[in-house]
């Protein structure tokens, strides 16, 4: 491919040809690419002739990271009334609410069975290349443009309409649509197989901790280290019984972005929102009267528990395995610190576990729909099943390990999104950014 910008001279409908950043050696000495509507590139929402009987139906909550996540069937009678775009092999449906997820799909299905999309999305039937254009929909100009064009604030979303009128770079030739997607289409089956290896991952290490602790009602796990097969039962204790002290910060005046260097930052409640801690979600404070007030360094092997926060994130919880001394904890975060002959990384395992988290949830209190708040006492006097301290690190030490390799594939799976992107910056022209020549 070249990545050497050709001047092109201006489209017969005045307007400047566009050169993307790299291109394919054989259209190197093509015309330029010319932006178009919507509509010209694609049907929308084209017609037809009713619903079937019966068929699998995609709503909003069907799709996830352009794939269909399960396959409901239901009858025409009683079907709900948003379900109404009859898809056929090839079509794309854009989701026109929060288009911002770009959570679309490709409809190329394997089997027979008869598509229904919800109203949620616009159905969109190319008139070149499907994949080229299902590429295209997701560049961060268009969405950027789509999102220029949509109403609502809590559930912004665009009318079709108004999705027909926003403008894409399209190249001059199908060949050269079909090189393209064929490119980044390739690039898309290695993220989708790296997500698959991350997700068996994460199967197993779900289904070795059903084994590694003992199930509801019993008192020892149907899985153990041959060292303690012998070892008795697991003791049921508060967890006062496993954790010295849960502490809070304090809550101080901060900036926008996060702390850089030795500056100091207050972590944000997002930092544990996915069960691993992520440092990087935290605010920098600049005032010197806010910096004297920050109190409770984050400290390593610790586990942070966010103690006031939604309904579905309050209780959500990460191990600390590193202390950084210019972050602080806020109020609304607790560090919960080991006793003596405490593997804190198994009190992780069963905190941030499904049931775990679960748990905890249960244990929020407030009279607000929006924010819910965990006691100090309550959470202290919480119960978990417990070995000895030797048994608990072994444990530990072995999801610990499981840990490290999700961590690596996880890397990998960011990386080759990241590559993706960077190289569809390259592929397309981007119009918002005078790439016109």
């Amino acid at each position: 491919m070249s990545n050497k910008a050709k001047t092109t001279t201006p489209k017969p409908d005045g307007k400047p040809a566009l050169t993307p950043k790299l291109r394919f050696p054989e259209f190197r000495g093509a015309e330029g690419w010319s932006e178009k509507p919507l509509k010209e590139a694609a049907l929308i929402n084209p017609a037809n002739s009713g619903l079937p009987d019966s068929f699998v139906y995609i709503d909003l909550e069907s799709v996830d990271a352009g794939a269909l996540k399960a396959k409901t069937r239901i009858s025409r009678v009683g079907a709900p009334s948003r379900a109404q775009r009859l898809v056929e092999r090839r079509d794309i449906i854009y989701q026109v609410v929060r288009p911002y997820q770009r959570n679309n799909l490709l409809c190329e299905f394997a089997d027979e069975e008869d598509y229904v999309a919800s109203t949620g999305y616009a159905q969109l039937r190319a008139r070149g290349s499907n994949r080229f254009l299902y590429q295209s929909i997701h560049t961060d100009s268009f969405v950027g443009r789509v999102m220029a064009k949509c109403t609502g604030s809590n559930y912004p979303a665009i009318n079709s309409s108004d999705l027909a009128e926003i403008e894409l770079p399209l190249p001059p030739t199908l060949p050269e649509q079909q090189k393209v997607a064929e490119c980044l289409s390739s690039v898309d089956v290695l993220i989708a197989a790296q997500a698959r290896k991350l997700d068996a991952l994460k199967t197993h290490k779900k289904g070795l901790m059903q084994q590694l602790f003992p199930r509801e009602g019993e008192t020892q796990p149907r899985l153990r280290f041959p060292e303690f097969q012998n070892a008795g039962e697991w003791e049921e204790v508060p967890l006062s019984e496993l954790v010295g002290s849960l502490d809070a910060g304090v809550s101080v005046n901060s900036g926008d972005r996060p702390a850089t260097g030795n500056e100091i930052g207050v972590l944000k409640t997002s930092a544990v929102t996915n069960g691993i801690f992520e440092a990087q979600e935290n605010k920098v404070v600049f005032d010197e009267v806010e910096i004297g007030r920050v109190k409770e360094p984050v400290q390593g092997d610790t586990i942070i528990i966010s103690r006031m926060n939604t309904p579905a994130l309050v209780g959500a919880n990460a191990y600390v395995e590193t202390s950084l001394e210019n972050i602080f904890l806020p109020d609304r975060l607790w560090a919960a610190k080991s006793k003596p002959g405490t593997s804190m990384r198994f009190v992780a395992s069963i905190l941030g576990s499904d049931k775990g988290r679960a748990a905890l949830a249960k244990l929020a209190k407030g009279s607000s729909g929006s924010m819910k708040n965990i006691t100090k006492p309550d959470v202290l006097a919480f119960l978990v099943m417990a070995p000895s301290p030797d048994e608990q690190q072994r444990i530990a030490d072995c999801l610990t390990s499981l840990d490290d390799i999700i961590a690596a594939q996880t890397q990998k799976l960011d990386a080759l999104k990241t590559h993706k992107k960077g190289l569809m910056q390259q592929l397309f022209p981007s119009p918002d950014t005078n790439q016109r020549h």
